[in-house]
């Protein structure tokens, strides 16, 4: 079923086992800002935030992409000689796919969010300036509605993290993949202990309680990254993982060391971690 131009891909009992996600979610963001009428928010993302409303998010996206752009790209592209047939998950408002679009690649988004401000409605702003628009899906990461070995790169955009079970996710994205196809996780905590992680997540819940009034824990969701869960995911599923260390900036990488000064817990790294599957 297609309706507003995204294709619908839940069904009425899934929709309502995320509705209570959704609800604190989209609260979430609205209360943070997220989101323009105007074209022209869209269209400058990632490299600007005319808002100003989450500014330092939209510089981390930035700098991940411009990477990503410069020094992942390019050797994909090369190997396949091809258009990149790419699946967006955890798509949001649509800006990768769009800037992935421009690159003359095929592209579908993925996301649970179809909202005009900041889910996969506001995806329409892009579409007039695109020669070959991208598809817009409403589905969930662990039941694709797509064929086996159907895309050449996955990419989880800010949104691995959000994931209940990261094997199951995986595999879900490896099974969309044609042999020896890549995979993506970018901007998703990352830290070099469980303890570090576990206490992010209870003190975003907290913070999230006192600011909004629940604790959007809703879902399960796993909320960061390990080398520990790398290794085990690669030992599974066969997946040979390289992390690329993005520069986000001298104040960015003195805040390891000015916590341990503040007997703080390790703050999160955001890598843009990449894999290859079946191939050493």
């Amino acid at each position: 079923m297609k309706s507003n131009g995204i294709v619908r891909a839940l069904t009425a009992d899934r929709e309502r086992h995320y509705w209570r996600f959704v609800r604190d979610y989209e609260a979430i963001r609205a209360r943070e800002g997220r989101g323009s009428k105007s074209s022209e928010y869209y269209l400058a993302l990632p490299f600007r935030d005319v808002t100003g409303h989450n500014r330092w998010q939209w510089q981390i996206r930035a700098r991940t992409f411009a990477y990503l752009e410069r020094r992942i790209l390019p050797e994909i592209e090369r190997s396949l000689r091809t258009r990149v047939e790419c699946l967006d998950l955890g798509a949001g408002n649509c800006w990768l796919s769009y800037r992935l679009a421009l690159r003359g690649h095929r592209l579908v988004a993925v996301d649970l969010i179809d909202n005009e401000d900041d889910g996969l409605g506001a995806g329409q702003h892009y579409l007039s300036c695109l020669r070959h628009p991208f598809l817009r899906v409403q589905a969930e990461m662990d039941n694709l509605p797509f064929a086996s070995a159907q895309f050449d790169v996955v990419i989880f955009n800010a949104s691995f993290h959000y994931s209940v079970d990261y094997r199951r996710t995986l595999a879900e994205a490896v099974r969309c993949l044609r042999p020896s196809g890549h995979v993506i996780i970018a901007d998703s905590p990352f830290y070099s202990c469980e303890e570090s992680g576990r206490r992010m997540v209870e003190e975003k819940h907290a913070q999230f309680e006192r600011q909004f009034g629940f604790r959007s824990d809703n879902l399960p969701s796993r909320e960061y990254l390990t080398h520990d869960c790398l290794n085990e995911l690669a030992r599974s599923l066969s997946v040979q993982w390289r992390i690329n260390k993005p520069w986000y900036g001298a104040g960015w990488a003195l805040r390891p060391w000015k916590a341990r000064l503040q007997r703080r817990r390790e703050p999160a790294k955001f890598y843009l971690i990449t894999g290859r599957v079946g191939r050493p």
